[in-house]
């Protein structure tokens, strides 16, 4: 038996729940995988909100978990569309921190990427994620024309570390014992 760390890549969809079962009857990321998956006690690294889209690590040792969801220990990497217009001095503060009920929020770093219209896109790392990290961030700004709270109205993870997001929505599949590694030494 291999003592390479297994790991899963899932492309979680819009409305999809990360539990293995649901009270209300949604469909969670177990119902997108194999049997096998729930059956041998994978398990997920971190979140995604039901609303989120993305990119989904699933993993056979908890201690992974614990390794690659620690504060710092491996950034992640979202494309994040919002209503509003977000503007430099946006940037900065995010850059600077939002306080929250949940501490103080930070991006490592915050990139506008363009916009449409009264909507903006960005990318955003993170290296610690508080639960609706982004959306509280940006649900702290207002638009500068009209004075209302910034909202996103998308979030999709595209990479955790090193590993970008390469199968389509829905899809899954095992990461090679490379992959693995370079995840595992990202810093």
């Amino acid at each position: 038996m291999s003592s390479e760390p297994r790991m899963l890549m899932l492309h979680k969809p819009k409305g999809v729940v990360v539990s293995r079962r649901d009270e209300r009857g949604r469909r969670t990321v177990y119902d997108l995988l194999p049997g096998w998956v729930l059956a041998d006690g994978w398990v997920p690294v971190g979140r995604l909100d039901q609303d989120s889209t993305g990119l989904l690590l699933f993993v056979k040792e908890g201690e992974l978990v614990e390794r690659l969801t620690r504060p710092g220990a491996c950034p992640k990497t979202y494309e994040v569309w919002v209503r509003g217009r977000v503007t430099e001095e946006h940037l900065e503060a995010i850059r600077q921190g939002i306080p929250s009920p949940v501490g103080l929020l930070t991006a490592i770093s915050v990139e506008k990427l363009g916009g449409a219209g009264p909507k903006s896109r960005l990318r955003v790392t993170l290296d610690e994620g508080k639960n609706r990290h982004i959306r509280r961030l940006f649900g702290a700004l207002k638009d500068p024309k009209f004075a209302t709270p910034l909202k996103v109205v998308e979030l999709r993870r595209t990479h955790i570390g090193s590993l970008a997001l390469d199968v389509a929505s829905g899809s899954w599949r095992l990461l090679d014992g490379r992959e693995a590694r370079e995840l595992l030494g990202a810093k």
